[in-house]
Parts: structure tokens; C-alpha cells; sequence
């Protein structure tokens, strides 16, 4: 797969469809790699009519790992001292922008998956003529008072780091259990095997402990989120364990014009018997935005 500076780090992507057809930008969540965006899925997008563009966040997958920053102290960071946390969400936002700018892109359609959600909607803030549309999945506003998680899922997000491969294989598989689908549960021996691709090609439990002082050092988007004009899809799981759906809800009452989906049996997750909905809602409010474009003409 290419790579490309950004924002002063180097960005591992890839790309399906027709580089000629508008962009389409995944950004995934806390500690997961681009490959979360199964290939399957990016292709059925492309076959929407979009160029569609998926990459690795700083310290995940085979992007940079901020390694050589000071130490993260965790627990102040979760008391509320982020004096030491290196990096916000605004600037995993500058990251995508760096990424259009290599490829070459003006705008792009904009979809964000949990913490990729809350950096689709930095980006959108920040950056507003770069998003065309936006859609945020399964993700929240940073008020702390919604898209709270159940004590299991908080459990399974805040357990230390496995102690070699086959723990972070297990607790992988554990993890995807507590906070999937109910209505469409994923096989365990096929989320042992997602899970060992995972860790064979990339394992960052340091990136991931800074990717989540990222998300609690950054400001509570709600009043910003307010002043987006680009046409707005929210997707939200009904059953979903990690971000309840309050979460998905704020966002789309903060965003003038948003859609909301709530996904009946659906979590933290995005089970393939779910993807022709979201991927026809996708395709849905990226139309809106030619309409958008041209006022509705």
C-alpha cells in the first residue's frame, strides 16, 4: 500500500474505484487500522460511484508511530490533566487534510467511524471546504453527558495491554463480542482471524492509550457542530454498547439538516447483513450534496 506525508508525519492509504470519480474519505476509530474497512465494503462505495480513499491514523496500523514523544500519563489525563497528552482530534483532522492535499483533492465526501466520527466532524468544523458531505457512524460529540459506554464495554476499552500474541488475539475476539451487533453476531473463529491480520500487521498498544487522550483532551464539538452546512448523515446502532445512541443523537440535534439512522440490533460495529442500508444512506446524502451545491436546482 503507498504512504504519504501528512501534517508531519507519514499516512499509509489505499484506494478503490475510479480516481476520477468524486472522493470518498474513511477515517476509522480508536486504535483500529484501515483494514477495519473491509475491502468488501470499500467496494461496494466505489461501486456507488465514489473514489474511495481509507488510511491508517497516527499511531495505528503502519502510519507513524509517535513513539519518541514524552511519556503519556494516562491517569492524569483521565483526571483531567492533559498537560501530557502530545496530540488532539484537531489534529488527526489535519492529517486527512494532508492526505487530500498529496492525492490531490479539493473535497471529499467524508465518513467517520467512532473516534474517526469525532475526527470527521473536527475536520468538518476546521476545514469546512474540504467536506463535501459528512457522515458519522457509531460516534458523538464530546459532551461527556451522552454516547456514554455500559461498564462491560468501558471494561473491555480500558483493560492493559495484552502481554503477548495470543492474549491480544483473545481479548481482541473479546472485545469485538461485547461491543457487536446482537442481531448479527460475527462467528468467534472469524474474529480470531481478523484479529490475528490485525495484530500481524500492526500492534500499537502505546498509539492507542495517546489516540484516547486525544479524544478526552479534546473540547465538547456541540456549539461548533452548530455552523456545518455540508449535508449531514448520522448512522447510530441501536444496542450500541460503547457509544450509546445518545451520543449519535446529539450529534445529528447539533448539526443543522442532519439525518439520523438508528440501526435497529446493531452495536459498536458494522456487521456486513448491515452494509447495503448504511452504504445506500452513504450514497444518499453525498447526492444531497449536489443538490446542496447547485441550491437545489
Amino acid at each position: 500500500m503507498p504512504r504519504t506525508p501528512s501534517n508531519g508525519i507519514e499516512l499509509e492509504y489505499d484506494t478503490f474505484g475510479d480516481p476520477d470519480r468524486p472522493a470518498l474519505l474513511l477515517i476509522m476509530g480508536l486504535g483500529a487500522q484501515m483494514t477495519a474497512w473491509r475491502p468488501e465494503f470499500c467496494r461496494s462505495l466505489a461501486d456507488r460511484g465514489f473514489h474511495v480513499i481509507r488510511y491508517d491514523n497516527r499511531d495505528s496500523g503502519l502510519s507513524t508511530a509517535l513513539d519518541e514523544v514524552p511519556p503519556l500519563d494516562i491517569r492524569a489525563v483521565l483526571a483531567g490533566d492533559t498537560s501530557t497528552v502530545p496530540y488532539r482530534l484537531a489534529d488527526m483532522a489535519r492529517d486527512a487534510v494532508g492526505l487530500l492535499d498529496a492525492l490531490g483533492v479539493e473535497a471529499a465526501h467524508v465518513v467517520g467511524a467512532s473516534m474517526g466520527g469525532m475526527i470527521a466532524q473536527q475536520l468538518v468544523i476546521d476545514h469546512p471546504d474540504r467536506v463535501r458531505s459528512l457522515c458519522s457512524i457509531m460516534s458523538t460529540t464530546g459532551d461527556r453527558s451522552v454516547g456514554r459506554a455500559t461498564p462491560e464495554a468501558l471494561a473491555v476499552l480500558v483493560a492493559p495491554p495484552a502481554r503477548d500474541r495470543e492474549e491480544a488475539v483473545e481479548r481482541a475476539v473479546r472485545s469485538a463480542t461485547v461491543l457487536g451487533s446482537p442481531a448479527h453476531p460475527v462467528p468467534p473463529e472469524e474474529l480470531r482471524e481478523r484479529a490475528a491480520a490485525a495484530h500481524d500487521r500492526s500492534h500499537r498498544p502505546a498509539g492507542f492509550a495517546r489516540q484516547y487522550a486525544a479524544i478526552l483532551a479534546s473540547p465538547d464539538r456541540t456549539p461548533l457542530l452548530r455552523s456545518v452546512t455540508a449535508p449531514t448523515l448520522v448512522v447510530h446502532g441501536a444496542e450500541d454498547p460503547l457509544v450509546d445512541r445518545s451520543g449519535g443523537e446529539a450529534t445529528a440535534a447539533a448539526i443543522p439538516g442532519a439525518e439520523l439512522l438508528v440501526v435497529p440490533g446493531m452495536g459498536h460495529d458494522l456487521p456486513e447483513p448491515l452494509w447495503p442500508p448504511i452504504v445506500d444512506a452513504i450514497a444518499r446524502n453525498a447526492a444531497r450534496a449536489a443538490d446542496h451545491a447547485t441550491g437545489g436546482l
